[in-house]
């Protein structure tokens, strides 16, 4: 036994029992250790290792740096590049032996400089910064030899390094052979990076004083030297400031020759006289010739910097983008030095409106407190209504701030005050307003007041914070501060954790993905509409479809004529034509319906978002993709949102008024028409839209059941007309046909109550919940049947059911037995019991938990088949509900908790994946029910709803080439003549690889399912035990991989790297092409060489087995 344990403890240490200590109370080593965790063989030395050729230093700034440019330390470019120096120096003949070249170098003498300058002179570097949490972590530059220690980089590259000059450090290495030198000088130099592979935009745009010296020397001041004067051309503009003629932001009329590019590449060229300031016509001396005069025409504020920069790359092409990006730089800076501008504390301007704000605030809270004190409020209404008194007088006070801070009086020729007012040039308006520094938020604790803080656990304090830091802080006021930034602190370091975790899963289950062959032929895609959210277009069509590739053809609305031909890669033109058509919906190809087996096609994937046209073959898309979601993981937020009073007022909406004028459409609505005209609404999942004149969608509301709309499908509307109204708090139960109502099972004290209020002296019945009624009425169900005159059953339209309503518990009927109604009225009505205040998990976790497919709690229930709806027997605390199908197949019986509240009524009809009682969508149900794309629209939009709140923009690609990792498995159903058993979960592709071959061979295929794997469990399911070893759970893998024999084919990247071959990807992908041409080759001409005659004994066997093995 003690051999044993012994023996157990070296394998594993803990596994069994007690872990064995040594001396020092620390479990032993042992050997499974080895393999285990981020120290391990795996992680530390296989999968990252340290190199040669490769040093650190500080990094400090470099702004006269050009952008292919850094500046390297000389010492370190002497230790980092000494093979090539003793070379070069034997080779001069200048040393004879390299112990000689060695003794020079040490001496440091003066050849030996000017030879390390010779040897680094087009030479490039690699700088990367840790963390790299994404590809432009690493890029390369022509090293420019410095005096110091630190290395210089450029101002406009920190942006992707997520680097400040406040002590980071940088590694750099030198690329050897002339491969490896061409790879860094083509794919990775900082020119080559110009857009982010996120999502498009440009990553090289100024930031902070750039922005600020740009603001500056663009915005207009009224009444300012020389206003008014009309000059030449830009020329006299330059000469006009320099003389000291005219003041930088005076207003004046130039006569400019300008020469636009259009998307095609046709040049127009025109001269005319633009009102404009001296400092916009003196930064459009930079602009590259191709761009209009109007792109600098406007206070350059950071936005429309960055947009200068996009349309510039689009426009006139790479080169020119960076030459001009060098300049912008140069010029922000010294006109940010010119401008002067500085902070003083009177900068911060507070508003008098202050004092009134947070009196008449104060008084509303006192009120509350009294109520409270009375019992007219509960605890919990009096803290969400405080919450929000304070909440509204900090945007009060916030709003008069930047009013105030906004505007100055403009000051005539003498520098004496006059009446009328202008922007303001206060230095801290400036900074916030141009985007270079600071925001609202955070001058309105400066110089408004600091409001709400949060406590720790992430609750709001009631009592706020009035003063700002300009009054300053009492001491109960200070110490409520801390709460808030004690929380900051603790909450950035998990994040940081919990967001590297992330992008490790996901680069873990996505790395396999490449780009492998142009076009895979499939006419399937996935549908992209605008996202409208209320009366907002928040993402529209053109930003969703631009770089894909189109799966249909798309036509005109309201014609046969094709718009846009499949297969047509939609860029910016292309946009623009869509939005003028009006077009707003089309089918794109996606990488979730591409049909390559290994990887995914260049057409379903669309444009490289870093470089602007089609993908090449080779990219490693799926890393791409799990870095630009993981990358801007840390922006996001840990905290779960609790909905306090704020947002659950706003929630109980009645009505829908629209915003702007146009047509309204009816979506998936079935309606009844009452007497009156209006439409009653009867479907759940109906919404109603708004189109402009162009028949562009441009606002969507969802309708409840029982809305009540006052037009008609295409009826004409005006701009914040009233459309529909429904009463929140109740849920109707409408009749769709007209009859008398009669009463069944309803016995006054048994089954219903009647009650009489007192306010209107009206009669309500209610019906009496199961639980709480007497023994008599257990069983009986009470219903309300529609008669017509002769007292017969009325049939619903289009079935043969009598019409007749059930009555859940609590409903309220406001009709008398034997009352007539009307189509459209409403028989009873159930009043919603306020689901109480649900915590929603925003920010990282919501992500993780897309991502990682986990089901919520008390998910939404789906209908399972699509028929008519009845209810069975009850069972004790279950409902029976029973969906009896249309096509005459089996009836579907489901079991739901009593407390759920069911939207579907006895009787009703509802399609296949329709939603019976409300949640949070289980994206298991989701695939099966409504299918892949469904389910891919379903994730992009929820993973893209956290990022669109922190204003971080990610294409819906990314997280398309995720969701396509992982569906990779299928779950079978009948294995037919395959050698899959039914219930295993097998890879997609060997599915279909095997149908393919029981096809060929008129075989019964196998049939699946396709099943949804978090990112963690479908990263250790991949096929190669190697890529999951190495991810978690070692141990597990490689043993279950050593007893069932598992062979790695070495298709993905990670396993290539632990084994030390070139990737499968990039440059490496045309190797490994090449190695297995080559391979074929040889194959086939063994086979050639043999020849059908000379076969071997072993031979004759293998095949005579075959032959046996297929009876």
């Amino acid at each position: 036994r003690m051999l044993q344990e012994s023996v157990d403890a070296l394998l594993d240490n803990g596994r069994r029992g007690r872990a064995i200590t040594g001396s020092n109370k620390r479990p032993l080593k042992y050997l499974a250790d080895m393999i285990k965790g981020k120290q391990s063989r795996f992680r530390q030395n296989l999968l990252g290792k340290r190199v040669d050729y490769s040093g650190r230093s500080v990094i400090t700034v470099g702004p006269k740096l050009r952008l292919h440019q850094c500046g390297l330390p000389k010492k370190m470019a002497l230790e980092l590049f000494k093979p090539f120096i003793f070379s070069k120096l034997e080779h001069r003949g200048l040393a004879t032996t390299i112990k000689a070249a060695k003794k020079m170098v040490e001496r440091e003498t003066a050849e030996v400089w000017d030879i390390l300058a010779e040897v680094i002179r087009e030479h490039p570097i690699m700088l990367n910064r840790a963390p790299t949490l994404h590809r432009l972590g690493i890029q390369a530059f022509e090293p420019t030899l410095i005096e110091g220690k630190a290395i210089q980089l450029h101002p406009l590259v920190c942006a992707a390094y997520n680097a400040d000059f406040d002590g980071d450090q940088m590694a750099v290495h030198v690329p050897l052979t002339i491969e490896a030198q061409l790879e860094a000088r083509a794919l990775m130099m900082a020119t080559n990076n110009v857009l982010s592979p996120a999502n498009g935009e440009p990553i090289i745009v100024p930031s902070q004083d750039v922005v600020l010296g740009l603001y500056w020397m663009t915005r207009e001041r009224i009444k300012a030297k020389g206003e008014g004067m009309f000059l030449a051309d830009l020329d006299e503009v330059t000469r006009a400031y320099g003389s000291g003629m005219v003041d930088l932001q005076a207003k004046v009329k130039v006569r400019i020759s300008q020469v636009i590019n259009d998307h095609v590449g046709n040049s127009i060229a025109s001269t005319k006289v633009i009102d404009t300031t001296v400092g916009r016509a003196l930064l459009f001396r930079i602009v590259p010739e191709g761009l209009s005069y109007d792109l600098v025409n406007q206070p350059m504020k950071k936005k429309a910097i960055s947009n200068l920069l996009n349309t510039a790359y689009r426009r006139v092409g790479l080169k020119d983008t960076v030459i001009f990006a060098d300049q912008i730089m140069y010029t922000g800076f010294q006109y940010a030095t010119v401008s002067g501008v500085s902070i003083g504390v009177n900068d911060f301007v507070i508003p008098d409106a202050k004092a009134i704000i947070v009196g008449e605030a104060d008084a509303e809270v006192k009120e509350i407190e009294t109520q409270f004190s009375s019992g007219l409020v509960t605890q919990g209404e009096k803290y969400n209504k405080v919450v929000d008194i304070w909440s509204r007088a900090n945007e009060l006070v916030a709003k008069a701030m930047m009013d105030n801070l906004g505007t100055e009086p403009v000051l005539d020729k003498d520098g004496n005050l006059t009446d009328e007012e202008q922007e303001s040039f206060n230095s801290v308006y400036m900074m916030a307003d141009s985007g270079a520094r600071g925001s609202p938020a955070q001058i309105r604790q400066l110089a408004g007041m600091r409001g709400l803080m949060a406590k720790p656990d992430g609750s709001i304090i009631e009592t706020p914070i009035v003063a700002n830091f300009r009054e300053g802080l009492n001491v109960q006021q200070y110490f409520t501060s801390t709460h808030g930034a004690r929380k900051g602190l603790a909450d950035t370091a998990l994040k940081t954790a919990n967001s590297g975790y992330l992008t490790r899963r996901l680069v873990d289950v996505a790395q396999d993905l490449v780009v492998t062959e142009v076009d895979c032929g499939t006419e399937h895609g996935i549908e992209m509409t605008p996202l409208i959210e209320g009366g907002d277009v928040v993402v529209p069509l053109g930003t969703r479809i631009l770089g894909r590739v189109v799966a249909k053809d798309v036509l005109k609305p309201g014609t046969d004529e094709v718009a846009v031909p499949c297969g047509t890669l939609i860029d910016e033109e292309w946009v623009e034509k869509i939005e003028v058509m009006g077009i707003d919906e089309l089918y794109v190809r996606s990488a979730i319906t591409c049909e390559t087996r290994q990887g995914i096609c260049a057409s379903c994937y669309g444009r490289d978002l870093g470089r602007g046209h089609l993908v090449n073959a080779g990219e490693a898309v799926g890393v791409i993709a799990a870095q630009s979601i993981g990358e801007p993981g840390t922006q996001l937020t840990m905290r779960t949102f609790h909905i306090g009073g704020a947002a659950s007022r706003q929630s109980a909406a009645d009505s829908v008024q629209v915003k702007n004028k146009g047509t309204v459409r009816l979506h998936n609505m079935k309606t009844v028409t009452k007497e009156t005209g209006e439409l009653v609404a009867v479907s759940r999942s109906g919404s109603i839209t708004l189109a402009d004149e162009h028949g562009r969608e441009r606002e969507l509301y969802k309708l409840p059941y029982g809305a009540v709309i006052s037009l008609k499908d295409g009826d004409a509307v005006e701009a914040g007309q009233k459309v529909a109204s429904w009463d929140p708090h109740t849920h109707p139960i409408i009749t769709e046909v007209k009859g008398r109502i009669q009463f069944v099972g309803m016995e006054e004290g048994i089954t219903i109550n009647r009650q009489v209020d007192e306010l209107t002296g009206l009669s309500n019945i209610e019906v009496i919940d199961p639980a709480v009624r007497p023994a008599a009425g257990k069983d009986i169900r009470p219903m309300v049947k529609l008669v017509d005159e002769a007292g017969e059953d009325v049939m619903l339209p289009g079935a043969n059911t009598p019409a007749q309503y059930l009555l859940a518990a609590n409903a309220l009927v406001n009709h008398e037995d034997g009352a007539q109604v009307n189509i459209g009225d409403a028989i009873a009505r159930i009043p919603q019991e306020s689901s109480g205040n649900k915590d929603i998990t925003g920010g990282l976790p919501r992500v993780a938990d897309l991502f990682e497919a986990r089901k919520p709690k008390e998910p939404a229930i789906l209908a399972e088949v699509s028929g008519a709806v009845s209810f069975g027997k009850e069972t004790k605390g279950k409902k029976r509900l029973v969906i009896t199908p249309t096509d005459g197949t089996d009836v579907y019986e489901e079991l739901i908790p009593k407390w759920r509240h069911l939207n579907v009524f006895e009787g009703e009809k509802v399609e296949k994946g329709e939603v019976i009682s409300d949640g949070p969508m289980n994206p298991h149900d989701i695939l099966r029910l409504l299918g892949v794309g469904e389910l891919a629209v379903y994730i992009t939009n929820e993973v893209q709803e956290v990022y669109r709140l922190q204003g971080v923009g990610i294409n819906d690609k990314h997280i398309e080439v995720i969701v396509r990792q992982m569906l990779r498995k299928v779950m079978i159903d009948t294995s037919g003549d395959s050698t899959f058993i039914p219930g295993e979960q097998v890879e997609f592709n060997a599915f279909l690889k095997q149908n393919d071959e029981l096809l060929t061979e008129d075989k019964i295929v196998a049939k699946g399912q396709r099943v949804l794997l978090g990112i963690t469990k479908a990263s250790l399911a991949t096929e190669s035990f190697i890529s999951a070893a190495s991810f978690q759970e070692t141990t597990r893998v490689l043993t279950e991989g050593s007893v069932t024999g598992k062979v790695d084919s070495l298709r993905g990247l990670k396993e290539n790297v632990v084994v030390g071959r070139l990737i499968p990807a990039g440059t490496g992908l045309a190797y490994h092409k090449e190695r297995k041409r080559k391979r074929d080759v040889r194959e086939a001409d063994k086979l050639k060489a043999q020849g059908g005659m000379s076969a071997s004994a072993d031979e004759v066997e293998a095949r005579l087995t075959e032959a046996f093995s297929d009876k």
